[in-house]
Formats: structure tokens, C-alpha cells, sequence
């Protein structure tokens, strides 16, 4: 009855070993399980190591900054254009406001080719609330259109201006003058930028009895006009209804353009040979 218990004691001992075999070919298994690839270049980085991209004695780096300023004469001028109308109910403010846009439309078209652009903005009519009395009555309502003129001959603008600004109820802001989004002058300005970034880094590499070997980073920073501004401000008039004698034209305004300013900014990292200090 004993001998059959002593030779069951080694298959229990067996047990625990196989189990610590099949740990260590799994942890063996799971160890060489390939990882993510590793990102390029990160195995000659250090770790904690800047990223920013510092020289050796070898193999000095040089980081310049490249700037441009151009003025240039402006391409395009912008009309705000704001019709108004009143009314003491809806309809006929609508209606007033109708017919008062309908004659902006009018004189603004036959200019053709000269107006690149027509573009209707925000339409509003508001009821105007009577301040006196306990209980709230419309006094009366007020429409407003906003319109937007762009033209790119300037020989017409003048004359249009001053047409604008002599109808009722009509205000008219500027001319906004500006360049257009593909406009040679943000090209010429960029270009200028990179030379001056290229002679800058020479400069300084010269300096230190250096040259130029190859370029490594050129990043654009901003290459952007400036903000538009205003040359002329026609004020909004308000005429009489009397129909007195015909009107003569009104004289066209001398509008001078304003040059406009184009930014262009790089900045620009180059290796040179070593320099003898």
C-alpha cells in the first residue's frame, strides 16, 4: 500500500518544473516579439537631447533670419456701401429699401470691367421701439443693406465715389486699397527674403574665415500684406424731399492711391567649414 504512494511523489515534483519552463519560453516568447520600428533618426539622438539641430567643431551650423519689405503700388480699391431706408411700417420701409438698393445696383453696373466685383453683404430691418408709453409700439422701421465694390481701374473711382455719396440715405466708406491674393509683389518679396537670409549667414560665416557648405532648414515664417487702409470716407447724406430744379452731376473726387507694404520673413540654418579662430 506504501510502494504506489512513494512513486506518485515525483510526478508531483515533475509538475512545478514543467510549469517554470513554460514561464520562461513564454517571457522568452513575449521578450522577442518585435516592438514599433524605431522613428528615423531617433537612434543618434540621445534621449533628453534637444531637437534643435546643433553643430559640431566639425560642422558648425549657422542660423540667420531673412526679412523683406517692399512697397508696391496697390492693386484693387474697396467701396463699402450702405443703403438705408425708413419707414413707419415693414412693408414700406422694405419697399423704400428695395428701390433705394435697386438704384445703387443701377449705377454701380454700367462701370463694367472697371468693378472686378459686386458682392451684397448683410440685409437688416429693425423694429424702432417708441420710448414713451407703458406698453411697447413701434415707432417705425429701419432697413439697411450692405454692399461691397471692388474695382481695379482707378480712373473710374473717383466718379463713382462721388455719384455714391450723392444719392439719399446712402453712406459710403473708403476706398480700401489693397493688393490681390496672387499679386507678383508677395513672390518678389519672398525671393528678396531667402537672398538676404543666404548673404546674412555668409556674412557671419565670412567672419570667422568660414564658408558656406550646404543649406539644412529654411522655414517660412509670414509672408503677409499689411492691413488695408482707408484714403477717402464719404460721409452719409441726407437730402430733402422737395423735387426742386435738377441736379448737376456731383465732381468726381481726386483720389490718390496709397502704396501698399509687403512682409516676407524666413528663417534659414546652413553648415559651414570649420572656422579658424
Amino acid at each position: 500500500m506504501d510502494q504506489p504512494a512513494e512513486s506518485a511523489q515525483p510526478a508531483e515534483s515533475a509538475q512545478p518544473a514543467e510549469s517554470a519552463e513554460s514561464a520562461e519560453s513564454t517571457q522568452s516568447a513575449e521578450s522577442a516579439e518585435p516592438g514599433p520600428p524605431p522613428r528615423p533618426g531617433a537612434a543618434s539622438v540621445p534621449y533628453g537631447a534637444p531637437s534643435v539641430p546643433y553643430g559640431t567643431p566639425d560642422t558648425p551650423r549657422v542660423a540667420v533670419r531673412g526679412e523683406a519689405v517692399l512697397e508696391v503700388d496697390p492693386e484693387i480699391a474697396r467701396l463699402t456701401i450702405t443703403v438705408s431706408a425708413r419707414g413707419v411700417d415693414r412693408r414700406a420701409a422694405v419697399d423704400d429699401l428695395t428701390r433705394r438698393n435697386n438704384q445703387v445696383l443701377a449705377l454701380v453696373k454700367p462701370y463694367g470691367e472697371a468693378v472686378e466685383k459686386l458682392e451684397t453683404g448683410a440685409f437688416s430691418v429693425t423694429p424702432e421701439i417708441s420710448p414713451k408709453g407703458r406698453h411697447e409700439r413701434v415707432r417705425a422701421y429701419h432697413g439697411r443693406v450692405h454692399l461691397t465694390a471692388t474695382l481695379g481701374d482707378f480712373t473710374a473711382l473717383g466718379e463713382l465715389t462721388s455719384r455714391l455719396a450723392d444719392l439719399d440715405l446712402t453712406r459710403v466708406d473708403g476706398p480700401w486699397w489693397g493688393l490681390r491674393p496672387d499679386s507678383p509683389a508677395y513672390g518678389r518679396a519672398r525671393q528678396q527674403a531667402v537672398r538676404e537670409a543666404v548673404q546674412r549667414a555668409r556674412e557671419y560665416a565670412g567672419a570667422l574665415g568660414a564658408r558656406l557648405v550646404a543649406l539644412t532648414e529654411l522655414a517660412d515664417l509670414e509672408a503677409e500684406q499689411g492691413p488695408l487702409q482707408p484714403v477717402a470716407v464719404a460721409a452719409p447724406r441726407t437730402r430733402s424731399r422737395y423735387d426742386g430744379p435738377a441736379e448737376r452731376e456731383p465732381a468726381a473726387l481726386d483720389l490718390e492711391p496709397q502704396r501698399q507694404t509687403v512682409y516676407a520673413h524666413v528663417n534659414a540654418r546652413f553648415t559651414m567649414t570649420p572656422p579658424e579662430l
